[in-house]
């Protein structure tokens, strides 16, 4: 279970959610500038609410502080046991492709590391891009090697921000249900920031509906995006 409790103000937004997120998958969902971003860092450890002033924060997964700014707590992110998958995917331009997934896993000895390296590049559909460079890959094929990487430690928290907006429907698809089973085998909360209806409605999980900053409503997928859902099938209605 995630809890959390944010107070943030970042120029003219601020961002104030307090909730929990008990399901194995939450989708945030909101149109751009509602904060799903700023929500994300604040819980990869990315972004911290100001010392001085109004701001606070406090999260905790499954019972452990990873932030609490009450009494000066937070964990770096590589402590957190948390992987952040942003919308764009910043892998080290030196590094080969599966330099990049091993990265975080220095504990490991040389065979287990490929070994996981092996087994996510083939769960993110990206095995042949083995020994590239960042900067020889697409869009897709460089949000597939940062899914990749963002899996290889096996987090207890991955957070995904817009993850598989450089691929195409079919593909998003057919990722996203390899993803849920990969997760759901190695109990994984996941938290998956979109814009995007369709991800939210294809996936068996809670939403967060954000809106300018505020959560507005918290609950089953298709309760929360009726309105969406509505909308969408009359688009493809009138198609």
């Amino acid at each position: 279970m995630l809890e959390l409790a944010l107070d943030a103000r970042r120029g003219s937004f601020h961002l104030q959610v307090e909730c929990r997120f008990a399901s194995e998958w939450t989708v945030i969902f909101g149109h751009s500038g509602a904060g799903k971003s700023t929500l994300l860092r604040m819980l990869a450890g990315l972004e911290l609410p100001e010392r001085t002033g109004s701001e606070h924060a406090r999260i905790a997964l499954d019972g452990h502080l990873l932030t609490d700014s009450a009494i000066g707590l937070d964990l770096r992110p590589g402590n957190r046991q948390t992987s952040l998958v942003a919308q764009q995917p910043a892998l080290f331009p030196h590094l080969s492709v599966a330099s990049n997934v091993a990265y975080g896993l220095s504990s490991l000895n040389r065979a287990s590391r490929l070994k996981r390296v092996e087994e996510t590049l083939e769960l993110a559909g990206a095995t042949e891009l083995l020994d590239r460079r960042p900067q020889d890959l697409s869009g897709g094929e460089a949000q597939r090697v940062a899914l990749a990487r963002a899996l290889a430690p096996q987090p207890r928290l991955l957070l995904l921000d817009e993850p598989f907006s450089a691929l195409d429907g079919a593909s998003s698809d057919a990722l996203l249900s390899r993803l849920q089973q990969w997760l759901k085998e190695h109990q994984v909360q996941t938290v998956l920031a979109t814009h995007d209806a369709t991800d939210a409605l294809a996936i068996d999980a809670e939403v967060a509906l954000l809106r300018e900053g505020r959560l507005t409503a918290l609950g089953p997928a298709d309760e929360v995006l009726a309105a969406e859902r509505d909308r969408l099938s009359r688009r493809l209605g009138s198609g």
